[in-house]
C-alpha cells in the first residue's frame, strides 16, 4: 500500500468520529501545550537576562564588593560581608592607571535620595553617581540633551542626567533641560534625559538620576563601596584585562597566591552561570513534570487504537481477504495514531502560543517561542502517537481474515 493511500484511510477513519477522535487528542494537546509554555517561559527569562541583565556592556566587567557567587546563598553573603573590604577611590585609580589590556575604567556609586520640583516629590529615587565616561562603557543614550562631560565632574558641579520616568513626572508639560531640581534639598541643573529603557520583572529603569560622582562623594561622604567598570582594548583580550585587574586588586589588597579574593570580579558569563546553578535543576524539573502529560496522552491514544481495531475487526478481515498483506494493515494504523497525535501537537502548540502572548501582555513575566522548541514539540507528539499505535498496529495485522469475518 503507498503511503499516501495508508494516509487517507486514516483521515477517513479519523474524520468519521470527530467527536471520539477530538477527545483522544486532548490528552495531547493539554501535554504538548503545558510544556511549550513552560518551555517559551524558560527560553524568555533566558532571553530576558541575556539583553537586560548579562548586557553590561561591550568588552565590559566590573569589579564589586562582592561576587556572583556570594549571592548563591544567605550563608555565602554572609561570609562575603565580613570578608571583603570596600572597593575604595584608590582602587579606582590604581585600576585606571594600570594600561595594558585594560582599555577604559569608571567607577559608580549610588543610594535612594528624594527628589524634588516645584509641588512634585518623589521619594526614594535611585541616585546614581558616575565618572563620565560610564555613558560609553554601559552605552547610556540621552533621548534630549547630554551627560555630565570630565569638567563638570572635576569641578563638582550640581549637575545631573535624569531617566524618563522621572522627566516625565516631575515635567509632564515642560521640558526638563536648563530645569533646576532638588535631591535631598539640593539644587541640581538638568542637563539631560535618558532615552527609555522600559522595566526589568515589571521594575521600572526609567525612576534615576545620575550625578558626577565627585558631586556625590562631597555631598554624601567617601566612606561606601564603589562599583568599576572596565572595557578590554578589543574582544580577543578581554580575558587579559579581566586578569590584570584581578592582579591589581589581589596585590593592592596584598593577597597571597592560597587566598581567595576578597572582590568580586562580575562578568556577562558568570551571571548566566548563577542563572544556571539557581534555576538550571528547576528548569528540568518543571519540563519533565510537565511531560508526563504527553505519556498520559499517549495511552489514551493507545487504549483508543485498541478499541478501533476491536470495532473493525470484520473491516481488517475482508480487506485482508481482498489481498491487503499484514505491512498494510499495520501502516494504516500506525498513520492513524501518528496523524491523531500530530493533530494534537499543532492544536497545543496554537493554544501555547496564545497562551505565551497572553502571559506576556498581562504580566511582566517575558516569554520567548523559539522555533526550534516548536519543531521539537511535532516530533515529540509524532513520536507518541507512533510508539502508542504500535501495539494495536501489531495486534490489527496480526489478525487471522477467517476469524476477523466471522466477527459482528
Amino acid at each position: 500500500m503507498p503511503f499516501l493511500e495508508a494516509l487517507k484511510l486514516a483521515l477517513s477513519a479519523i474524520l468519521s468520529h470527530k467527536l471520539r477522535s477530538f477527545l483522544t487528542l486532548l490528552g495531547v494537546i493539554f501535554g504538548v501545550a503545558t510544556v511549550i509554555v513552560v518551555v517559551s517561559l524558560i527560553e524568555g527569562f533566558n532571553s530576558y537576562v541575556d539583553e537586560k541583565i548579562a548586557d553590561i556592556g561591550t568588552n565590559a566587567f566590573a569589579i564589586r564588593k562582592y561576587s556572583i557567587d556570594d549571592f548563591s546563598s544567605v550563608e555565602a553573603l554572609n561570609a562575603a560581608r565580613r570578608r571583603n573590604k570596600d572597593i575604595t577611590l584608590e582602587d579606582f585609580e590604581a585600576l585606571r592607571g594600570r594600561g595594558g589590556a585594560i582599555q577604559d575604567v569608571a567607577a559608580k556609586a549610588d543610594r535612594l535620595g528624594d527628589v524634588k520640583y516645584g509641588a512634585t516629590s518623589l521619594r526614594r529615587i535611585h541616585l546614581s553617581a558616575t565618572t563620565p565616561n560610564v555613558a560609553d562603557i554601559e552605552r547610556i543614550e540621552a533621548s534630549a540633551g547630554r551627560y555630565f562631560n570630565s569638567g563638570e565632574n572635576d569641578v563638582r558641579r550640581a549637575v545631573c542626567f535624569i531617566g524618563a520616568d522621572v522627566a516625565e513626572k516631575l515635567f509632564p508639560t515642560s521640558n526638563p533641560l536648563g530645569q533646576t531640581i532638588r535631591i535631598d534639598g539640593r539644587a541640581f541643573q538638568v542637563v539631560g534625559v535618558g532615552k527609555a529603557l522600559g522595566t526589568v520583572f515589571g521594575q521600572p529603569r526609567d525612576m534615576y538620576v545620575s550625578m558626577p560622582l565627585s558631586t556625590f562623594l562631597a555631598f554624601y561622604g567617601s566612606r561606601r563601596s564603589l562599583s568599576v567598570s572596565l572595557t578590554s582594548t578589543s574582544e580577543k583580550t578581554y580575558q587579559d584585562a579581566i586578569d590584570e585587574a584581578r592582579l591589581v586588586m589581589r596585590i593592592r589588597r596584598k593577597l597571597t597566591p592560597g587566598e581567595s579574593d576578597n572582590f568580586g570580579i562580575v562578568t556577562p558569563g558568570a551571571i548566566n552561570e548563577l542563572r544556571d546553578k539557581i534555576f538550571g535543576t528547576i528548569q528540568i524539573a518543571a519540563v519533565g513534570v510537565t511531560s508526563i502529560s504527553l505519556v498520559v496522552g499517549g495511552i489514551v491514544i493507545m487504549n483508543i487504537m485498541l478499541v478501533s481495531v476491536s470495532e473493525r475487526t470484520k473491516e481488517i478481515g475482508i480487506r485482508k481477504s481482498i489481498g491487503a498483506r499484514r505491512g498494510d494493515i499495520l501502516k494504516q494504523f500506525l498513520a492513524e495514531s501518528t496523524i491523531l497525535s500530530l493533530l494534537g501537537g499543532a492544536i497545543g502548540i496554537a493554544i501555547a502560543f496564545l497562551l505565551a502572548k497572553l502571559v506576556a501582555i498581562l504580566t511582566p513575566v517575558p516569554t520567548s517561542l523559539p522555533l526550534l522548541a516548536v519543531s521539537a514539540a511535532l516530533l515529540v507528539s509524532a513520536t507518541v502517537g507512533l510508539i502508542s499505535g504500535v501495539y494495536p498496529a501489531w495486534r490489527a495485522a496480526g489478525l487471522d481474515p477467517i476469524e476477523a469475518l466471522r466477527a459482528e
